[in-house]
């Protein structure tokens, strides 16, 4: 798909913006987490269902004002539904889904067009729901993480899971940088909503069961995986 067009007067064509990414299923398979689903439910859909609900309820807490660590509403977000289905989730259960979700592998693409943004002169950040302990993991894993300037969590921070705005917020205050003068990178349409509201520019990752929403702020980028959002970018501003 092709890039979205961006007003001049929001971006200068000129200047580079620094890259904020999402980490989980953005950068990371999340697929990989479906054999604890499939073992425990016996049902195709049930880890999706589960991050979906993690994600609604990490945003309902949100907005109710209670902070709650994203782990923690995951392992919640488990036993909810498997009490609606009559099934024990055992420690072990639980410290599985931990494990594998610590250690999700990279997209295959992710590696090399990470390298290729970093290389044509994109500063590369993060910004996660997870904790910087996690998040650290999961990329160190993924063989990834020395190609990020700094991570963020907004568990270090504002403490408001993403699509708050303080989450988006935080990460230009401690740059020192305008919100126009940043990009995210997301396979999720709430979280490319919540940064072009924020003032960034965003592009999204169709990733697997993931679309985009006809309705709200809208991304200027759109890609089948992070090549072509690359591809994009680099076009844009080219070195």
């Amino acid at each position: 798909m092709t890039a979205v067009s961006i007003p001049n007067e929001r971006t200068p064509m000129t200047d580079r913006p620094i890259i904020v990414f999402d980490v989980n299923e953005t950068l990371l398979d999340l697929e990989t987490i479906r054999p604890t689903f499939d073992r425990i439910f016996g049902d195709p859909a049930a880890m999706r269902l589960w991050f979906a609900n993690l994600i609604t309820y990490s945003e309902a807490l949100t907005l109710a004002g209670v902070y709650v660590p994203f782990t923690d509403i995951g392992a919640a977000v488990l036993r909810m539904l498997a009490a609606a289905r009559e099934i024990s989730i055992t420690e072990a259960d639980a410290a599985e889904l931990t494990d594998r979700f610590a250690s999700m592998p990279a997209h295959p693409e992710v590696p090399a067009a990470l390298r290729r943004l970093r290389d044509h002169g994109f500063r590369l950040f993060t910004l996660t729901d997870n904790t910087l302990a996690i998040s650290g993991r999961q990329l160190e894993q993924a063989g990834v993480i020395d190609l990020f300037e700094r991570r963020f969590s907004v568990d270090e921070t504002v403490r408001r899971h993403k699509p708050a705005p303080e989450a988006y917020g935080s990460v230009g205050a401690a740059l020192g940088v305008a919100a126009q003068d940043i990009c995210l990178i997301a396979c999720h349409v709430w979280d490319t909503l919540g940064a072009v509201a924020a003032g960034w520019q965003a592009g999204l990752i169709l990733r697997d069961g993931n679309a985009p929403l006809d309705v709200g702020p809208q991304p200027h980028y759109v890609g089948g995986d992070l090549d072509a959002i690359a591809d994009q970018l680099i076009e844009r501003y080219p070195g």
